[in-house]
């Protein structure tokens, strides 16, 4: 039997350490790591601050709505399904409305006299409406961001978005720090729980101060969140101030969109870059 001391393999560093940094011990650690990794890419690639488009992720192309309805169609589906695929193609209006809105500002925000990036397109960076607001600014040749969020379901990185501003975070308070620490203006497309979530969130921290910057939100289709939220119906029941639905702006129209978002964005922002709560 040999006296040779047995070569042990070296230890891995805590900070390599795969099976440490998912424990909840090391929660910590993941939390700041969707802090300072993308703040260092944020950093590195000089974007000061961002548009963020909200909306739902089930909402289709035109294109995609008509071939859906076509087939159906062609393939005698059922009245209901016939019925929901219509809607879809009704609602694909806001697809093609987030995509010219989106290429429209990216296209002003070039022409703007700054070394570094300013008003950049953010969408949650999945399907649907993040797709949409995406593709519009990768339209336009600009650099667009996609904070996406590990699910389930629905939610995959959609072809539009910078690779180098491709994100993944695990913690949906993370990501909504992201969305409102570089926002200089909101445009909320029809969306459902998780666009009413974001919707909401942002009119809190803005209605309390906790959001002192200026902060313009566009709510996109009047005719959806007059059903969908009948906010006259908060102020008659005192439950929000007559002021508070100041705190956004109406309307169907791209033009419309276009000219408040950038006027806003002239007024309030132009002169302070960078990020801010």
């Amino acid at each position: 039997m040999s006296d040779e001391p047995k070569i042990l393999k070296t230890p891995d560093k805590a900070y390599t350490n795969a099976d440490f940094l998912h424990t909840p011990e090391a929660r910590s650690l993941r939390i700041l790591a969707e802090y300072l990794e993308p703040n260092n890419r944020f950093a590195h690639y000089q974007i000061d601050d961002t548009i963020v488009f909200f909306g739902s992720a089930r909402i289709k192309s035109r294109e995609v709505a008509d071939d859906n309805l076509k087939k159906a169609q062609k393939e005698g589906k059922p009245a209901q399904e016939i019925a929901a695929l219509e809607r879809q193609r009704e609602l694909s209006r806001f697809y093609e409305d987030t995509r010219e809105l989106a290429r429209r500002l990216t296209l002003w925000s070039k022409g703007l006299d700054s070394s570094d990036r300013r008003f950049v397109v953010c969408s949650g960076g999945g399907p649907g409406i993040m797709e949409a607001a995406n593709r519009g600014a990768s339209e336009a040749k600009g650099l667009n961001v996609g904070l996406n969020i590990s699910l389930p379901f629905e939610q995959i990185d959609n072809p539009y978005i910078s690779r180098e501003l491709n994100f993944q975070f695990h913690y949906f308070f993370m990501r909504k720090y992201w969305f409102t620490y570089l926002a200089k203006a909101l445009v909320v497309m029809p969306g459902g729980f998780g666009t009413l979530d974001e919707l909401f969130e942002c009119l809190t921290l803005v209605q309390t101060g906790k959001i002192t910057k200026h902060l313009p939100v566009v709510l996109f289709g009047s005719h959806y969140w007059s059903e969908v939220i009948n906010f006259d119906v908060l102020k008659d029941y005192g439950t929000i101030s007559p002021e508070d639905t100041d705190l956004f702006f109406r309307t169907d129209s791209v033009d419309e969109a276009f000219d408040f978002i950038t006027q806003q964005l002239t007024d309030h922002a132009l002169d302070s870059p960078g990020a801010s709560l």
